[in-house]
């Protein structure tokens, strides 16, 4: 039972790593011994992190533009050119777009679905030959509690494509449990992120009130959950979607 949430010499490639969920999770991944490769849009923002976290172990940066297949390919072909395999892929890359329902624009909707959900299945269909080059293949995709529930604000899109990720994690890890791979979910509530940071000024107590835990969530409870479903820990779980949101949604 020694060293169950070790993941030590492993490898990790975590989309979206250069801040806010994403960079909370290469650092767990990079403290904890994990080589891991972080992308951006904006590469002086990825290479700034992962200088940063570089201070920890090893952690490299790359710029992407996971929107579109061409991107896809090109940041999967970077990393195959450096690695034999992977052994972790997070799909956290996001996006998310307000907007009142009578002005909700089609290209709100594109733009959210193609970096949500669309680049979830590809980078996953992409990164596979790494993935099963691993002894122990994983794959997180980062949802939402906004797919679990109904969100207070109105961000159509987005709630709609993270319902979508966590059911595609379903059908993901029914059909690559064969092949050795796990595919799970991350569902966060209210944690400290780009998304997040001008609900959190504006309303922030009235998030606070809705989470029985009475806190915003932190680096290490990220970390945490990701590490856990990296390593031998979760070896038996696949297919399902950890929320970690200090019980909002298990309370309404």
């Amino acid at each position: 039972m020694k060293n169950l949430f070790d993941i030590s010499g492993k490898v990790a490639v975590v989309t979206g790593g250069s801040r806010g969920i994403g960079a909370m999770i290469a650092r767990g991944f990079v403290e904890n011994g994990c080589k891991t490769y972080i992308c951006s849009r904006t590469l002086e923002q990825a290479v700034g992190t992962a200088e940063a976290l570089s201070e920890y172990g090893e952690c490299l940066a790359f710029q992407a533009d996971l929107s579109t297949l061409d991107g896809i390919e090109k940041f999967v072909s970077h990393i195959a050119s450096r690695e034999e395999k992977i052994d972790i892929l997070v799909n956290n890359a996001g996006a998310v777009w307000a907007a009142p329902i009578d002005d909700f624009p089609e290209s709100g909707w594109d733009k959210v679905m193609d970096i949500n959900v669309k680049s979830v299945f590809f980078l996953t269909q992409k990164f596979l030959a790494l993935l099963r080059a691993s002894s122990m293949g994983r794959i997180i995709n980062i949802a939402s509690v906004d797919g679990q529930s109904v969100p207070h604000f109105e961000t159509y899109s987005y709630s709609a494509s993270k319902a979508a990720v966590i059911h595609m994690t379903r059908v993901l890890a029914k059909r690559l449990a064969q092949e050795n791979i796990n595919v799970n979910a991350i569902a966060p509530g209210a944690f400290p992120s780009e998304m997040t940071k001008v609900v959190l000024k504006s309303h922030k107590q009235m998030m606070l009130d809705r989470v029985p835990l009475g806190r915003i969530g932190e680096g290490q409870d990220m970390a945490g959950a990701a590490i856990y479903l990296s390593s031998r820990a979760s070896s038996y779980v696949t297919g399902i979607t950890l929320t970690v949101d200090g019980g909002w949604v298990s309370s309404l």
